[in-house]
């Protein structure tokens, strides 16, 4: 008999992330989680789970009344078939990143929550992330004053041919549409906007196979402009090693880095405008003081997004990363990609219906013969759904 106490978790897509959320909940590390139910079309991947109702198709689990909620695992489209489905239902709703792969889905799947009992998140778990949290809590309380440039260099992605041979599925545009923006860095771009909000324009170049026999992109330089004046530029590849994490925030105040799990804080004495207005020198610029920032948590990521869903379904616990806040994260990185189709400047809210056309007619032209080779069993990524 179950746990009236606990939320009966079935998962579907039982590939890397599946396998380690299942583990987790079985560990007794996910709170008040119990593994109920796990789905897959490959019944080796199901072996591992005796003892636990398998399914090997959604739909029969999610009818089956086995469980409370579903963590959705697979291959990113079927995330937004599966996740109205399943909020269609009745059940909670957990999906891994992205939430969906382009803007209209992820509207389509955000518009499928229509019962505010339901829980509906994504599994957006950097925003557990001790250093993350603090720097916003600094930036809201107005420490650096008016943000004045961001920079993100986030480079340390290097991944290899066998990596991308590893699945057919893997970096193209029918199977994930898209690179390393809706594989790798969903979380940043995720971060981005939770920090800083989103822009108004994107100017974005993204490398198609600049570094692997791939028809998407793994290299990106994109910049973004902001209505209040900010800027920021975003920078990632799977391409570089050693590669760089280095996160740039630039306020009238002074200047934060978070970098190597250390956030840095660079104060100005007196604000940047300020000193320039006032100033008799010509060449002056504001003393600085280097602020140590404390910085404490535990850093639960998965575990903790986990926890909170737990506690969001049971006590009504306000949820640390809203499904529908998925929505923008998949539209900065839809509009890197148009303003590389299109070759030019983006204006957000982007035109969901227009990227999605574009999208569909790479994946009906595409004429890219994708080479796999079989991972080892230590190597095995691969999403079975």
């Amino acid at each position: 008999m179950s746990d009236p106490k606990k939320v009966r978790m079935g998962i579907v897509g039982m590939g890397n992330m599946g396998n380690a959320h299942a583990r987790t909940i079985q560990n007794g590390e996910a709170g008040r989680i119990e593994l109920s139910a796990v789905c897959d079309r490959s019944p080796d991947r199901l072996k591992p789970f005796d003892g636990i109702k398998q399914f090997d198709d959604a739909d029969a689990m999610i009818a089956s009344g086995e469980i409370d909620a579903i963590l959705i695992c697979t291959p990113h489209y079927s995330h937004t078939t599966i996740g109205a489905a399943a909020l269609k239902a009745g059940l909670h709703v957990l999906v891994e990143k992205p939430i969906s792969v382009h803007k209209a889905d992820c509207e389509r799947l955000v518009e499928a929550h229509t019962n505010e009992k339901q829980i509906f998140a994504a599994m957006f778990n950097q925003r557990t992330n001790s250093l993350y949290i603090k720097l916003r809590e600094l930036i809201q309380k107005g420490e650096l004053g008016k943000l004045e440039r961001v920079n993100w260099i986030i480079t340390d992605w290097f991944r290899s041919e066998q990596y991308y041979a590893s699945g057919d599925w893997r970096a193209t545009w029918g199977g994930e549409g898209g690179g390393v923006l809706l594989n790798q860095c969903p979380h940043q771009l995720d971060l981005w906007q939770w920090l800083f909000g989103m822009p108004s324009k994107v100017r974005a170049f993204c490398q198609i196979g600049r570094f692997h026999d791939i028809e998407v992109e793994d290299s990106v330089t994109a910049y973004m402009e902001y209505d209040n004046g900010m800027t920021g530029v975003f920078i990632t590849t799977t391409g570089e090693a050693p590669g760089t994490n280095r996160l740039e925030v630039i306020g009238d105040r002074g200047k934060m880095v978070i970098e190597g799990d250390k956030l840095s804080f660079t104060r100005n004495e007196t604000p940047a405008q300020e000193f320039s207005k006032t100033t008799k020198h010509s060449f002056g610029r504001p003393p600085t003081w280097d602020v140590t920032i404390p910085v404490s948590g535990e850093n639960p990521q998965h575990k903790g997004i986990l926890k909170n869903f737990a506690e969001a379904v049971l006590d009504g616990t306000p949820l640390i990363a809203p499904a529908s806040e998925g929505t923008n994260s998949v539209e900065l990185a839809n509009a890197m990609l148009y303003s590389t189709f299109t070759d030019s400047t983006v204006n957000l809210p982007l035109d969901g219906a227009a990227y999605e056309t574009v999208l569909k007619k790479k994946i009906a032209e595409s004429t890219f013969t994708k080479k796999t080779v079989k991972a080892g069993a230590a190597e095995d990524f691969s999403k079975s759904f």
